[in-house]
């Protein structure tokens, strides 16, 4: 992997696309992604994005945004009163391209960093973003900031399996995911387990019984809908449909995510999400929670 330092002018996105009626911006701490060779990379939407990859394979290269931190200080005024006046608040999604808890961050710390200066200028809504159990190590962060803002940490929890026949394995085992999805709701923090992409899940209401003791919520999103392209078709050019339907055969089509809500609902009711709705903290059977589409 090539591993660069460079410099972001302002490390605030204004969102759009997906991410339009989930907050008002994103927030990247590294460019590229060191988990890009596991099972999540196989599936994710990013690989897609030529204006992040330039050409380059996912998996093979790391931007590290050392003055993130500082970009933000400097930016996060102005972009607040944008935010409440365009978007109804200031909400900030860390993050939707590359998660900020990568092995690189113990070495550059820029996630950390980034943490402490919310703490001098806090959004009104963070949605922390994770594939790791890495994001432990920033608990005490993670509830000081809880205290001057909407705080939900996402951790991806996609299935129970371990592996998929014929595809690299996950960049962080779902044991150890769900144990620290468990730890971070015992410590006071409001946690999602959001399963995205959905992969076949072997048993769905151990599954879902389990996430239920461990998290606040889970959002389920199926690559179709999920990747930015109609029918799903740029997750259809992987692999990863074909090892979905060898294991469960229907499990590429949007009926199994229908299925596996209802899984979810039975375990969590009022605790549910589909897709961008569920990122947003919209959930089903609550007032004015749109339907299922």
């Amino acid at each position: 992997m090539k591993v660069e330092a460079v410099e972001v002018r302002n490390v605030l996105t204004r969102a759009s696309g997906y991410l339009r009626d989930v907050c008002s911006h994103s927030l990247q701490p590294y460019r590229g992604c060191s988990f890009g060779r596991s099972l999540c990379g196989v599936g994710c939407y990013v690989r897609h994005n030529p204006w992040v990859t330039a050409g380059r394979a996912w998996g093979e290269f790391l931007e590290v945004r050392g003055n993130a931190a500082e970009s933000y200080r400097k930016h996060a005024p102005r972009e607040r009163a944008w935010a409440r006046e365009a978007r109804g608040g200031f909400g900030i999604f860390l993050s939707s391209a590359t998660d900020p808890f990568l092995p690189h961050e113990q070495r550059f710390g820029v996630t950390r960093s980034v943490l402490a200066a919310m703490q001098d200028e806090p959004p009104d809504v963070l949605i922390v973003q994770t594939h790791s159990d890495a994001v432990l190590d920033h608990r005490a962060a993670l509830l000081a900031l809880a205290e001057r803002c909407d705080l939900r940490v996402h951790l991806s929890i996609e299935t129970d399996r371990e592996r998929l026949p014929g595809l690299p394995p996950p960049a962080v085992p779902v044991a150890r995911r769900i144990e620290a999805a468990a730890a971070l709701h015992a410590a006071g923090l409001r946690v999602v387990a959001t399963v995205a992409p959905l992969l076949p899940i072997a048993d769905p209401d151990a599954f879902f019984a389990r996430l239920a003791s461990a998290c606040d919520a889970v959002v389920i999103d199926h690559f179709i809908g999920g990747d930015g392209s109609p029918d799903g078709a740029r997750t259809r050019r992987t692999p990863l449909p074909d090892a979905m339907e060898r294991v469960h055969p229907g499990a590429s089509t949007l009926a199994y995510r229908d299925e596996m809500v209802a899984a979810a609902r039975r375990h969590l009711p009022s605790r549910v999400g589909v897709g961008a709705d569920g990122f947003a903290g919209r959930w089903l059977d609550h007032p004015g929670q749109r339907a299922v589409s």
